[in-house]
């Protein structure tokens, strides 16, 4: 019995040591994963942002109204939302303040009438990969916001912030490379036959039109960064992603449709089919308006605004490949490399910008320590 009994015990001392192990895997497995999450949501957007250039360029190339698109997008896009976030969100929305509501109507506004409505008119004056390609020039765009707003720190002695400074002049090089010169065409696949684009190109105006569209695109390049800057305001004081989401959808469907209905007295631009017409404001209202809006108010509340618009150079290579096959946009040599001067300056605005976060985390965890009481550390964990 003793021996028996001297088995057993051993037996459950080795169950347990393999229970520890495998709490202690999956323990590290969840903090990895914790830690790839930001990257991983950022990388599917980008592939979800590309899809909206590709099927909004198509669905305006075949005649219909960029408004009555933009209030599609964005009425689908609260409808989606609303049911989720009134379910999984009752007990923790905070109250709707004043502050709060002008804020809203605030991101209403910039995000689907302006970034929308010019970015919609400057990719039909230009191309779809040309519009993703300027978009590339957000993140410095919103460095420069966030400056004037005093949300964002610069010490020039400090090389971090060099280099925050040096990026957003480089990527405003390349954008204005990218506006002057256009250079000779670069075959991709399927660019080689007719399209919309070619035929534009080919016309007496269409530098104009392509300098006019460069415009329209940086308009609403500043626009959406002035919603991220606002969006990371918001979330602090209304910290329920779903409910936000839906309510800027709404506030967009409103004022969008005012700005529709003023421009545009024809009944047959509102009808809509089993095409494109139907397609676009589906998938642009719930991936590109619905699904972004939120996956970016997560990420936004961990790393900040710069680092969401870190992953748009990626947006801009799909695009390009995609343009090529599908819409068979030609690809311009000042495109490209206009486009990979944005990319550098970007990338070298989001590393001056991780260094500033790194620094605050390691700040706000010494300052953590050093507060933090034993009796009070219950308390700190419920909030």
């Amino acid at each position: 019995m003793g021996d028996n009994h001297d088995q057993l015990v051993v037996i459950a001392s080795k169950y347990d040591e393999n229970n520890n192990k495998n709490n202690s895997s999956s323990s590290k497995c969840m903090a990895g994963f914790e830690k790839l999450k930001p990257y991983v949501l950022m990388v599917f957007l980008q592939f979800g942002a590309a899809g909206m250039y590709i099927i909004s360029m198509e669905t305006l190339n075949h005649g219909m109204n960029r408004y009555v698109l933009i209030v599609y997008r964005n009425a689908i896009a609260a409808l989606v939302l609303a049911p989720f976030a009134l379910l999984l969100e009752r007990k923790i929305r905070p109250k709707m303040t004043f502050t709060v509501f002008l804020q809203i109507m605030t991101m209403g506004f910039l995000e689907p009438i302006l970034d929308q409505g010019f970015s919609y008119l400057g990719m039909k004056y230009t191309s779809a990969s040309y519009t993703s390609a300027i978009m590339n020039a957000v993140p410095s765009v919103t460095f420069v916001i966030a400056l004037i707003f005093r949300l964002e720190r610069l010490n020039i002695k400090k090389i971090h912030s060099q280099a925050k400074v040096i990026g957003t002049l480089v990527t405003f090089g390349g954008a204005l490379l990218m506006t002057m010169y256009k250079g000779p065409v670069i075959n991709l696949i399927g660019s080689s036959r007719s399209s919309h684009h070619e035929s534009s190109s080919d016309s007496s105006d269409n530098h104009e039109h392509w300098v006019a569209g460069t415009l329209l695109i940086l308009v609403g390049c500043v626009a959406w960064s002035c919603f991220y800057v606002v969006q990371s305001i918001t979330l602090k004081k209304y910290p329920a992603e779903l409910s936000l989401s839906s309510l800027i959808c709404a506030a967009g469907t409103l004022q969008s449709a005012a700005v529709a209905l003023a421009v545009e007295h024809h009944a047959s631009a509102w009808a809509v089919g089993w095409d494109s017409r139907l397609f676009a404001p589906l998938y642009t209202g719930i991936v590109s308006s619905g699904i972004t809006y939120y996956v970016q108010g997560i990420v936004m509340k961990a790393r900040g605004p710069v680092f969401v618009t870190a992953f748009n150079p990626l947006c801009m290579i799909i695009v390009s490949i995609l343009g090529s096959i599908i819409l068979s946009e030609k690809l311009h040599l000042g495109s490209i490399i206009g486009g990979m001067i944005i990319a550098v300056g970007l990338y070298s605005v989001v590393w001056g910008k991780s260094k500033d976060y790194s620094a605050s985390s390691s700040t706000t965890k010494a300052a953590a320590d050093t507060k933090q009481l034993p009796v009070s550390s219950k308390s700190d964990d419920a909030t």
